[in-house]
């Protein structure tokens, strides 16, 4: 299913390379498309995306692609069978390259971003997320990707804090997996943040670091295990030599984890996600007590940036 999203920015198939009518390439392991996959890395910004179903495979590939990623790499099981991705348009299928790779391992996420991160060039922009999730920023009707972290980068930052909101399907008896992109929902309120602790100085708050929440997360916490009811990721970030993702959605370089500079308001970008909602209604341990997601707050999710900045869910900045 191609999933509604922004529309097309008309720069963001223009760098992509022409079309032979063959398949997206396809590589047998994270080594051996690293070994030969210098050209895709240094064709940013790159959109690594992390299959752990074949769940809406397709549609995330193609969101990201029309918001203008130049490169976009899914790494999946070997078993997971993904014809979808066949009756992609010939554009996005050039810039498609599937890497086998076991993405349900505890540390499968790191073991395919961090080498990415090592292997790209210096300054690449580099994204990530898993799929039935989708990258929205301010404007991203009208403008692309590319040219959002152009800006970003001349504010002299290198990361940006991207806020995981879940989206849900209202009726489960109808998708009782809860993913339906044509009727989601997400929560209007509920969302709040906490100081982050340092342990290095004895758990003061670290500066201009929180910790956010919310969301089904929230909600449904008895379900979700502490250490994973954060909703913030560090989800856009510059490669750099020595640089690495960590198991909580933050980098080694802590001035990354920040979600402003010290002298204004920066950029934050969404990625809405029914990866939540669908772990929730597949697991065994939840799935009968969940019977719906819905709530006085849940509001039909429109597909657009002005809805996610008008309930405070990213922050344009500078950026007109």
């Amino acid at each position: 299913m191609t999933t509604p999203s922004p529309a097309a920015s008309s720069d963001a198939t223009a760098d992509a390379p022409p079309a032979t009518g063959v398949s997206y390439a396809h590589h047998d392991s994270v080594g051996a498309f690293l070994a030969g996959g210098q050209a895709v890395l240094a064709r940013a910004p790159v959109a690594l995306i992390m299959a752990e179903d074949a769940v809406e495979v397709a549609g995330t590939v193609a969101h990201h692609h029309r918001l203008g990623f130049r490169s976009i790499v899914l790494f999946a099981s070997t078993e997971l069978a993904l014809p979808d991705l066949d009756a992609l348009p010939s554009a996005t299928q050039a810039v498609l390259h599937r890497v086998d790779h076991d993405t349900l391992h505890a540390q499968g996420l790191l073991r395919a971003v961090n080498p990415v991160i090592a292997a790209a060039p210096e300054g690449a922009w580099i994204y990530y997320c898993y799929n039935a999730e989708y990258l929205f920023f301010p404007f991203c009707q009208t403008r692309d990707v590319g040219e959002m972290l152009a800006f970003h980068a001349e504010e002299r930052r290198s990361a940006m804090l991207t806020y995981v909101v879940d989206l849900y399907a209202g009726d489960l008896s109808r998708h009782p997996n809860a993913v339906a992109p044509e009727e989601a929902y997400l929560d209007r309120a509920g969302y709040y943040a906490l100081a982050r602790p340092d342990p290095e100085q004895d758990g003061a708050p670290r500066e201009r670091q929180l910790d956010f929440y919310g969301g089904l997360r929230w909600r449904f916490e008895e379900h979700v295990p502490k250490a994973r009811r954060k909703i913030d990721r560090i989800g856009l970030f510059r490669a750099a030599r020595g640089l690495t993702l960590r198991g909580n959605h933050t980098l080694s370089d802590e001035e990354c984890n920040t979600y402003a500079c010290p002298w204004h308001h920066n950029l934050t970008a969404a990625i809405c996600s029914f990866r939540t909602a669908k772990a929730l209604k597949t697991n065994p341990g939840s799935t009968f007590a969940v019977e719906t997601f819905w709530w006085h707050n849940s509001v039909r999710f429109e597909w657009n940036s002005q809805q996610l900045l008008d309930l405070g869910l990213m922050e344009p900045g500078q950026w007109f």
